[in-house]
């Protein structure tokens, strides 16, 4: 297991703040845009963060060190030859699905990080049955396992495939009696509310893993992915690491000798061009995303009634 403590240089007991001044410190140094020969060690950076920077996940990842069988080969091993004695926890993947939210932000809230509260339709379990469905019983069909053998060929050339019971749709049991709460799916739809990290420099096609936040499904929740969608506002657009500004003038501002910029950080002042070309854009130096440029579009508008 990696030693994402020492990857990321802080110590064990170090806190979420000291966590995250070193991660984005470490990904300045090593970002490749700044550092050709450092994509691999950003990409190793960016995993610990992935873990260390989330309470839930960092406390698992040092539950895991507690314990270095766990997770491992000789665990499932042990597993089989003793259950869940020995104090080895036996793994498993999720049977819930994750459930995909497509998020839209701006270039500002990339820029700056920020926190951001999201609203999404979630199958919560049903609190009348405890998602259930209702009163059950064993599938007689598969016996309970959820699903069926069926053989092919003779002999050698004997193939075994399992599929779903198509009784019990996998399930392993079927209902007697519905819920009344929730007409037996086990599940009420609602609107839920959470609230997100955005990580600075997010762009369109990243995602963020939220666990436990999905869907009820299959007796437990699945996970939320979060996709998202940097979209231009107020002027401002994202391209990869650079901020990208139109601004507009009319003829009188066209001849005046500076320009306010507004920046995320703050109105920046800008020399206007001795050359005055709208095909060339202006750029500031390090003003974008992790390291990159700002690029400033000069667009000539105004009304042609009011000029005499």
């Amino acid at each position: 297991m990696k030693d994402y403590y020492k990857i990321l240089e802080v110590e064990e007991k170090a806190s979420i703040d000291e966590i995250k001044k070193s991660y984005r410190k470490l990904a300045a140094q090593y970002h490749p845009d700044r550092n050709p020969d450092g994509e691999e060690k950003f990409k190793e950076i960016a995993e610990a963060y992935e873990t260390l920077g989330n309470p839930d996940k960092k406390e698992k990842y040092d539950n895991k060190n507690k314990n270095p069988f766990e997770g491992t080969p000789y665990e499932d091993m042990f597993s089989q030859m003793f259950g869940s004695r020995n104090g080895f926890q036996q793994q498993r993947r999720k049977s819930a699905p994750d459930k995909v939210v497509r998020v839209q932000i701006t270039p500002i809230e990339s820029y700056k990080g920020e926190e951001k509260s999201i609203q999404y339709m979630k199958d919560n379990h049903c609190n009348v049955c405890n998602g259930s469905g209702g009163e059950q019983q064993v599938c007689g069909t598969c016996g309970g396992q959820g699903f069926q053998i069926k053989s092919f060929g003779t002999g050698f050339m004997m193939q075994q495939i399992r599929t779903a019971c198509p009784t019990c749709a996998g399930r392993g049991y079927t209902l007697i009696h519905k819920c009344y709460g929730c007409d037996g799916r086990g599940t009420k739809s609602a609107a839920h509310d959470l609230r997100i990290i955005l990580p600075k420099g997010i762009d369109s096609g990243q995602y963020l893993k939220i666990e436990n936040a999905g869907d009820f499904k299959n007796g437990e929740y699945g996970d939320l992915v979060i996709q998202i969608e940097v979209i231009p506002k107020d002027g401002f657009e994202k391209i990869n690491n650079d901020l990208i500004y139109n601004l507009f003038l009319n003829l009188e501002q066209v001849k005046e000798f500076n320009f306010l910029i507004p920046h995320p950080d703050g109105e920046l002042k800008m020399e206007s061009p001795k050359i005055f070309d709208t095909s060339r854009p202006l750029r500031l130096k390090n003003k974008g995303y992790n390291g990159g440029d700002m690029y400033v579009k000069l667009n000539v508008k105004f009304n042609r009634e009011s000029v005499k």
